[in-house]
């Protein structure tokens, strides 16, 4: 009975022991960080442009009248429904080179569409990220930084993203 109660004893002590060891103490040796939010937002949210190979320079200069038509530069395609111009008006499509995106630019700057165009871009040519995250387009300043995102729909199997476009101005790829 005596090594029974000794034996509780020794069990009892040793747990405390144990239970004083695991408190709150300063820790001896600098701990990681934890992880930032921004970091963890930036995975998440959809909030950045898409980082592509880039493509070679291309333009195409056309003139569309009041029954509309497409144009195309790269893989990317412009399509203005008939009755969205009120006019012949003289459209150029440029896609830039060296951004590390996929971009278009278009001329003349500011033009209104009486009804919405459709602008396809491809994103074949990106990271693999962009193959998981949904895609839409962006308005963009001159220097990529976003002002709004297109209604958009991406196709992921076919690796294209479509948006409607009420007026001419800088778009690029964004997640």
């Amino acid at each position: 009975m005596k090594a029974a109660r000794y034996f509780v004893v020794v069990l009892l002590v040793c747990a405390l022991a144990l239970a004083s060891a695991c408190g709150d103490r300063a820790p001896t040796a600098p701990q990681p960080s934890a992880p930032q939010a921004d970091l963890i937002g930036s995975l998440l949210g959809a909030t950045g442009l898409l980082k592509c190979s880039n493509l070679p320079y291309d333009s195409t200069t056309q003139t569309i009248g009041i029954g509309g038509g497409s144009l195309k530069v790269g893989p990317h395609t412009l399509t203005i429904p008939s009755g969205a111009l009120a006019q012949p008006t003289t459209i150029t499509m440029t896609l830039p080179t060296g951004l590390g995106v996929n971009a278009v630019k278009f001329k003349p700057a500011g033009l209104q569409f009486r009804a919405p165009a459709v602008l396809t871009m491809s994103y074949a040519n990106c990271s693999l990220l962009g193959k998981l995250l949904p895609k839409r387009i962006a308005y963009t300043t001159d220097n990529l930084q976003i002002l709004y995102y297109l209604l958009s729909l991406d196709n992921l199997f076919s690796k294209y993203v479509t948006g409607k476009v009420n007026h001419f101005s800088d778009y690029v790829i964004a997640w």
